[in-house]
């Protein structure tokens, strides 16, 4: 495991180019968590555009649904790089109410194409018209219509892991917790970047970062009352894994973990892997200096986010046993 709580908070050359070009084309465009829902939808489907164009090429791209009770149908993408071995359930970050598939769709690819493994991205219900659970439901029925072979996949045999970026890192978790507790099989390891692992706002990296650059403390403050409006309602492991208990946290799959080094919940992770440590645990954490939250969406400009693409899909094959691309 790699860690450090040390560093100079400044962002790299390719990182600030990154940041002035944002200020540029965002300017004036506002901050969605103060807009409504659907118009902070929007805004997030138009403003990450910019890192979805010249899409890696994939053998075979399948989209389908998957029904989820009485719920609406959940609609799903499949991502197949050739040669593909192994499943990556990926869950989109957005503070669990914005962003899509689509406004990941480029971050997916190359994890498959570094993965060597097969990507399934989805849409699930998103807050704060769908709050805690209704999102998560929707992760469980993927989940569950995987391991039924309800995909296009069919009989699914492994190997397969779960990923997810913020939010998404945190509904992956939620997801493990659930099939811990229905003594379900957990799938071989999880993948997590740059999660949101708990609400408390007064975290080293909360006060250092709080105003960003990118995600600030206030942003994450309206995130999670959209999510779980009531502060005493947050303190369940589904819904902020950094409570759960020992024993929650050691039966685990081996679970790889990054964070970014300029970003209010840093300390999420950090706080998570000492936890992980002191229960005996070597799972791998790599911390990506001088980049901010959700630099993996910027693979178009930024190599950090390659580079971190690449560990990621090293360690799936690693993790599960399949063999280099």
């Amino acid at each position: 495991m790699t860690s450090s709580r040390s560093g100079t908070g400044v962002p790299t050359a390719e990182m600030q180019e990154v940041l002035q070009r944002l200020a540029v084309e965002d300017a004036g465009l506002g901050d969605p968590t103060l807009l409504r829902p659907d118009a902070a939808r929007k805004l997030a489907e138009h403003t990450n555009r910019r890192w979805n164009t010249d899409l890696p090429d994939m053998a075979d791209v399948v989209d389908f649904e998957i029904s989820s009770g009485g719920a609406p149908a959940v609609s799903c993408r499949l991502l197949s790089p050739e040669d593909a071995r192994g499943l990556i359930i990926f869950i989109h970050g957005g503070g669990w109410a914005l962003c899509s598939m689509q406004t990941h769709e480029r971050a997916a690819r190359l994890l498959a194409l570094e993965a060597g493994a097969h990507v399934l991205t989805f849409d699930y219900r998103l807050a704060p018209d769908h709050p805690f659970p209704q999102g998560l439901e929707d992760c469980l029925a993927v989940y569950g219509a995987v391991t039924a072979g309800e995909t296009p996949l069919g009989s699914f045999s492994g190997p397969l892991a779960l990923a997810g970026d913020s939010a998404g890192a945190n509904l992956a978790l939620a997801v493990l917790f659930r099939l811990q507790s229905a003594g379900r099989a957990l799938p071989d390891a999880a993948l997590l970047f740059y999660g949101v692992y708990g609400a408390n706002f007064e975290t080293p990296s909360y006060s250092q970062y709080a105003d960003g650059p990118g995600l600030t403390r206030d942003k994450m403050r309206r995130y999670w009352n959209w999510y779980v409006p009531r502060p005493q309602d947050r303190a369940a492991a589904e819904i902020a894994p950094l409570q759960a208990r020992d024993e929650q946290l050691q039966s685990l799959p081996p679970l790889y973990l990054n964070a970014a080094e300029i970003d209010p919940l840093r300390s999420d992770t950090e706080l998570l892997v000492e936890r992980l440590r002191a229960l005996g645990r070597t799972d791998e954490y790599r911390l990506h200096r001088g980049v901010v939250h959700g630099f993996m969406q910027m693979s178009l400009q930024l190599a950090e986010a390659r580079t971190a693409t690449q560990e990621a899909g090293r360690t799936f094959r690693a993790l599960t046993g399949t063999e280099p691309i």
